[in-house]
């Protein structure tokens, strides 16, 4: 069988790649019930959609005859690991950043990874991620992740 677009072909492995590591991870953890699921729930799922989009791009790589124009001829390094970087930044800071700084640095940092970085745009990411964060996770969901530095909240 012939690879007919190298960028869905590797694309689709990636994907595959990623959500059987994260189904397979969330089966550290309780499912809990469909009425009040647990931890695993959610990584399970989107793990297995993951996978099953990668299945898909990965046929449609052998299948569909695309353009000589998607061979892939380098790896693109520096985003990853910028991207990469960025992630692990915000896992190390959140505890004592609170999620108020935590979440514009990965932002910051994230946003590295393009070629088109442009301060305002950023700026407006942070507020509106950190605010639909804040939202969804503290306010919606009720998990327990901290807001504001630790510095700030410890004697209060």
């Amino acid at each position: 069988m012939r690879i007919k677009s190298q960028k869905d072909f590797w694309s689709g492995l990636m994907f595959i790649a990623a959500g059987v590591g994260f189904a397979l991870g969330a089966l550290n953890y309780s499912f809990g019930a469909s009425a009040r699921p647990g931890p695993a729930y959610f990584p399970f799922g989107l793990g297995v959609v993951t996978a099953l989009l990668g299945a898909f791009v990965l046929f449609e790589s052998l299948t569909l005859e695309r353009d000589d124009a998607d061979l892939v001829t380098r790896f693109a390094w520096k985003p990853l690991l910028t991207i990469v970087g960025s992630i692990i930044a915000f896992g190390v800071t959140l505890p004592s950043l609170g999620m108020a700084l935590a979440l514009p640095l990965l932002i910051v940092i994230a946003s590295l990874a393009g070629d088109e970085f442009r301060w305002r745009d950023v700026l407006i990411n942070c507020v509106v991620l950190t605010v639909g964060s804040w939202a969804v996770f503290i306010v919606g969901l009720k998990l327990v992740i901290p807001l504001w530095p630790a510095f700030l909240t410890a004697g209060g």
